[in-house]
């Protein structure tokens, strides 16, 4: 791990059974409230760690690999979201955490939505970053890669680098990387990547793992759930964020029961990677506030 710093903090990589599969996850062993850290797609729970750090060790924190712990074919549906929903129940479950604190960005926001209100998992409370409902009639059609407008994206991902320099220079390049850091830009090609047989680096979430996530999104309807989640809820979306293109976020905090909207400045969707300090004390306040049951000053659109 590239040496910070602010000092060392190393989490503890663990693996858990959670049936036919085994699901890796990085433990930080804090104290205090449990939180649960649920990735964006294609993505790594060590893009977590800047954000980990600055919350340890007031807290307890678990981030789930949910890449390629399951080989589902992307044309028969991909890993379905209500199925990791279910193997993170387990793994919660295995490990006897409850009432944690769910947090989650993009598709990990969707599963915490999933997980809490229809796999059992009980939930202090959740931050969904970015989370991703699309249309009811999305969840109608069965739909394949070639006309998913993100999995038939991924499925073309570039997948080979010589090295970390040419990876590195090759993030930098790209539009979506512009706002991420060093350090995030390090974690990605250092954990994100993987040496390739032969030489150089490929991606760890190869391309047709990601497609067929972005496939198994499809596969599960978490609109109806929303008015089932009992526990306080903050949706946070970025300014600039291209998702609000086809997701209505207020529209999603509105249906929730104890529902909130904050918009974080000058912010795409990738909200984590690019202001994690930030992120980190939207989820501080957050619980801090369920804690001295003051919630209800959340209860308004905010602007972080």
């Amino acid at each position: 791990m590239p040496v910070n710093a602010k000092g060392q903090v190393k989490p503890i990589l663990m693996t858990q059974d959670v049936g036919n599969a085994h699901l890796p996850y990085l433990l930080y062993d804090g104290r205090g409230p449990t939180l649960i850290l649920l990735h964006a797609t294609g993505f790594s729970p060590w893009l977590w760690h800047p954000i980990a750090r600055e919350l340890y060790p007031s807290y307890r924190i678990i981030a789930p690999y949910m890449c390629d712990y399951r080989i589902e074919d992307p044309e028969k549906g991909g890993l379905g979201w209500a199925k990791i929903a279910r193997d993170v129940a387990a793994l919660l479950g295995s490990i006897d955490i409850n009432d944690a604190f769910l947090v989650g960005h993009s598709m990990g926001a969707t599963i915490c939505t999933i997980a809490n209100a229809a796999c059992g998992v009980k939930a202090k409370g959740m931050v969904l970053i970015e989370p991703i409902l699309l249309s009811d009639d999305f969840y109608r059609v069965k739909i394949t890669v070639k006309d998913h407008p993100l999995a038939s994206l991924a499925i073309k991902r570039r997948n080979y680098w010589k090295n970390e320099s040419e990876a590195m220079d090759y993030l930098r390049s790209r539009e979506l990387f512009k706002k991420w850091n060093d350090e995030m830009l390090e974690l990605y090609v250092a954990y994100g990547m993987t040496p390739k047989e032969g030489g150089g680096l490929q991606l760890a979430c190869k391309p047709e793992m990601e497609a067929g996530l972005f496939m198994g999104g499809a596969q599960y309807n978490p609109w109806p759930l929303l008015p089932e989640v009992s526990c306080p809820v903050l949706v946070v979306e970025g300014e600039y964020s291209d998702t609000k293109n086809f997701v209505d976020f207020k529209r999603i905090a509105s249906m929730l029961k104890k529902g909130a909207h904050a918009v974080v400045k000058d912010a795409g969707h990738l909200i984590p990677m690019e202001q994690p300090s930030v992120i980190a004390e939207v989820i501080n306040d957050f619980v801090k506030n369920i804690q001295s049951s003051q919630y209800n000053n959340f209860l308004q659109t905010r602007r972080v």
